[in-house]
């Protein structure tokens, strides 16, 4: 599957992305979302795998944009979060999330967990 990492923080963004390419995925990695727009119309990822912490651009309304464009509507995107209180699951899903993990993310089902998601929503 390919995947793209929306993560601002280095050591989480290498440990999602080697766990993922280990398990035989494509993974490509970003730290902002504003620049994550621009790769995700070039690259088509099937997954977006979202913090919802990030600076500049704030998460949901990079998922606005995507749910909002036709070319990349249908892409699943997780949302990925270690301040629950903050962004909690039903915002996440209401603002057009496919699914959503807490953090610290379960190295040992993260991929299947994804391809889960994958599978349900087609």
């Amino acid at each position: 599957m390919n995947i793209l990492i929306i993560e601002d923080h280095p050591s989480e963004l290498k440990l999602a992305n080697h766990v993922l390419e280990s398990d035989g995925h494509v993974v490509a990695g970003l730290e902002t979302a504003d620049q994550a727009f621009e790769a995700i119309l070039r690259d088509r990822p099937e997954l977006i795998l979202l913090d919802m912490s990030l600076p500049g651009m704030d998460s949901l309304a990079l998922v606005k944009l995507i749910r909002e464009d036709p070319v990349t509507r249908d892409i699943v995107v997780v949302a990925v979060t270690s301040h629950p209180e903050v962004y909690p699951r039903s915002l996440a899903i209401r603002s057009g999330c496919d699914a959503y993990i807490l953090k610290p993310i379960s190295t040992r089902t993260l991929s299947q967990d994804l391809v889960d998601v994958v599978r349900k929503k087609i």
